[in-house]
């Protein structure tokens, strides 16, 4: 009798350490892989309004060609314009960093950047739509910004 209490004390210790070994590793895999998009600043330039990005490629392959078409908003609220950026190739596990000037675009009165949709999403086996369905933005810039 001992012995059946003794091996079911441990058997209900081993299913414990199971399930939380389950919850610990559940979130890590509903994240899957993503393309972060940071936008990390918004300076003046000689042209206008230079916006810097940090992309990082954690899909499961080489990227050949991104590219995200983007909407600005003014202090309105009213987009301002919609342009295409081109973040060119991207290598698996690879984070660079993108600058786009704008001409003639007043950098203070940008109040928020929206990512209307993945314009280029191409490599081996990459399904076209992964670039913005696996699309993580964020933003250091101060500027509300995502898709």
């Amino acid at each position: 009798m001992r012995l059946v209490a003794r091996h079911c004390r441990g058997l209900a210790a081993a299913t414990a350490l199971l399930v939380l070994a389950a919850v610990d590793i559940a979130p890590a895999q509903e994240a899957g892989p993503a393309l972060t998009l940071e936008l990390n600043a918004l300076q003046p330039s000689e042209k206008g309004c230079r916006l810097t990005f940090i992309v990082t490629n954690n899909l499961v392959a080489a990227l050949d060609k991104v590219g995200f078409e983007v909407a600005l908003f003014n202090q309105a609220q009213v987009v301002d314009r919609i342009t295409v950026l081109d973040f060119k190739e991207l290598p698996q596990g690879k984070t660079k960093v993108r600058r786009f000037d704008l001409g003639d675009l007043d950098c203070t009165k940008v109040t928020r950047v929206l990512v209307n949709d993945s314009t280029e999403c191409t490599g081996a086996g990459v399904d076209p739509k992964a670039c913005i369905r696996q699309l993580n933005p964020t933003t250091k810039s101060g500027i509300q910004f995502g898709s």
